[in-house]
């Protein structure tokens, strides 16, 4: 009895995985309202029903996504200070990780929930509790003590960042529309925060 559970479960499980892959795609790419169910349930190669039985409705499943993305970005940040190595490594390790193709639908769901019309409520909350501002915060400790070893370029470290990671955004949202990986050009992107 307990292995059929499992197995129920696992493909519960597996189920609704599929069904979050397909929602992230059509999500980043139309947004919330140019969304349907129907369009997620034929992305992910299920019927229509099938999809209310792992979520009530698109808002909720949006909003299950952007929580993930949150979730995801702020372990990646605050793993990095964990990083046994250089500030200029630490920071080039997260560029990494944010310019990974794997990661670019989750980039372009946040833009899309951060300028959408008809964001559910519970998406705003989410979002509410993570600002581009905190996570620049979160990194400044790094650029500061690069700058104090001669890693980094002198000026304020927090504008050093917002510019930084503009630029980041600004490939990222490049790489939408062209087969551009960016991940080749980490070193020239360093380059902005190098001495």
């Amino acid at each position: 009895m307990k292995v059929n559970e499992n197995q129920t479960e696992h493909i519960y499980d597996e189920r609704r995985e599929q069904i979050k892959r397909a929602a992230l795609k059509l999500f980043a790419y139309r947004g919330i309202t140019g969304t349907k169910m129907s369009m997620i349930a034929d992305e992910a190669g299920i019927s229509q029903g099938l999809t209310y039985r792992y979520f009530n409705s698109k808002e909720e499943l949006f909003t299950e996504l952007i929580q993930e993305a949150m979730d995801e970005s702020q372990s990646a940040i605050k793993n990095i200070h964990h990083l046994p190595s250089t500030p200029t490594e630490q920071i080039r390790a997260l560029t990494k990780i944010m310019l990974d193709e794997s990661h670019k639908h989750y980039f372009l769901l946040v833009q899309q929930a951060q300028t959408s019309e008809g964001v559910p409520e519970r998406t705003k909350q989410v979002l509410e509790q993570y600002s581009s501002k905190d996570t620049i915060d979160q990194l400044l400790p790094i650029l500061i003590k690069g700058q104090q070893t001669g890693e980094f370029c002198a000026g304020d470290p927090f504008r050093l960042l917002l510019l930084y990671f503009s630029v980041i955004s600004g490939l990222i949202l490049q790489g939408v529309h062209s087969e551009a990986n960016w991940l080749e050009e980490v070193d020239s992107l360093m380059k902005i925060l190098m001495k």
